[in-house]
Parts: C-alpha cells; structure tokens; sequence
C-alpha cells in the first residue's frame, strides 16, 4: 500500500548517506521514525532488527508473516520479534512491498547460485559481520545474525512456490518509514550485490534518517 510520510527531512534528528556494501548499525528509541530512502533507485536494502536491552530477541520473519498473513512488507504492517512482540510498524511506504524471504547474500550462496568465483565477492552477511565485529559495545556476533527484511527487494513467489530475483520496483526518492514499538538496535547492509537484478546490477547508496 502506497502511503506518503507526514515528515520532512530537515525535520531528522539524524542523517547518514550509506554507500552500496557498507552497513548502517545504531540504537533507536521507541517512538523514533526511521525513514530509510533509496537514492538512485532499484537497490536493495538488508536490514536486521534487536531489541537495544536484550537482543536474543530480534525481528522474526516466522512471526511477522503468521501475523500479517501476508510474505510482502507495506505501509500499516507490524514487525514482530522472535518471542510475539512488535517492535515496529511500518507508518510510511512509496515503494509498495519489500520482500521477507529472499534472505541476505553471502559469498557461500554467490558460489552456489552463480558461479566458484565470485565467492570472493562482497557480500551482505559480510557487511553485518564487520558491524558486529566493530562494534562490541552491542555485545553481537556472528550468531546474532539471523533471517532478515530485504527492503526494496523485489522477489516473486512463483507458482510452484519457489522464489525468483527480479528488477527492483523502486526508484529514485522512494523510501520506507518504521516507528518503533520498543528500543531497537538498527543494522542494515546496502546490498552490494552485482550478479541478480536486486540493484539494477549497479550498487547505489542509500540514506538514512531519524526523527524523533
């Protein structure tokens, strides 16, 4: 569902441009806005959501699409963590759907949908890894890392139930906004993706805003 936002963004408390394979990792209160905005259009954005006080409990895909009934994300959808609470809604969406199954690349899925060398390509499990890594006053690791939302992402279910890479259906200047339901830890990778159409074979950055 299409729904334009209410705010504006030199109303944003904080602003950060994230560039294509580079991370975004901070703490958000509730009752924050998080706008995340594709510049440049067709990119994909993986993103990881925590509870800030204990973040054994984090955004479930399980949960979120049994509430829902529905595998796409869009304005008026609530996010659920991994033990039934919602940790945020989204509130705003020009793009129409993200995709909650698609999951997040890795080099050892490069290797396995593409081809033995282009496992040393950048990946986004990398990107969250190296945010975790630099960031040890959030007490992550690597096990932290669990199913995510691809906003922005288009993949289709096809009829036999399996799931397809497709173009992007944003553009430049759409965006995706979330209100917190509880302090939530943010991590999001900017995909950087090269080999399926998820970001127009083309990386672009994407920006970040919070308002209070």
């Amino acid at each position: 569902m299409i729904k334009e936002s209410v705010l504006q963004a030199e109303q944003a408390v904080y602003r950060e441009v994230v560039g294509a394979g580079d991370y975004y990792l901070r703490p958000m209160k509730k009752g924050q806005t998080i706008r995340i905005l594709d510049l440049e259009g067709n990119q994909a954005a993986d993103t990881l959501f925590y509870s800030e006080h204990d973040t054994s409990e984090r955004y479930s895909a399980i949960d979120t699409i049994r509430e829902q009934g529905n595998v796409y994300l869009t304005a008026g959808s609530v996010l659920f963590s991994n033990e039934g609470n919602p940790m945020l809604e989204i509130v705003a969406d020009t793009c129409g759907r993200h995709d909650t199954l698609g999951g997040a690349c890795a080099t050892e899925s490069n290797t396995v949908r593409y081809a033995l060398d282009k496992r040393c390509m950048h990946a986004c499990r990398d990107s969250w890894l190296l945010a975790v890594a630099e960031h040890e006053e959030f007490g992550m690791s690597k096990r932290d890392i669990t199913h995510n939302i691809n906003f922005f992402m288009n993949v289709p279910i096809t009829p036999e139930g399996g799931l397809s890479f497709a173009d992007g259906i944003s553009d430049a200047g759409k965006y995706v906004e979330l209100t917190a339901s509880m302090d939530v830890i943010v991590l999001i990778s900017n995909c950087p993706q090269l080999n399926n159409p998820c970001n127009a074979y083309n990386p672009t950055p994407i920006e970040v805003l919070i308002f209070n």
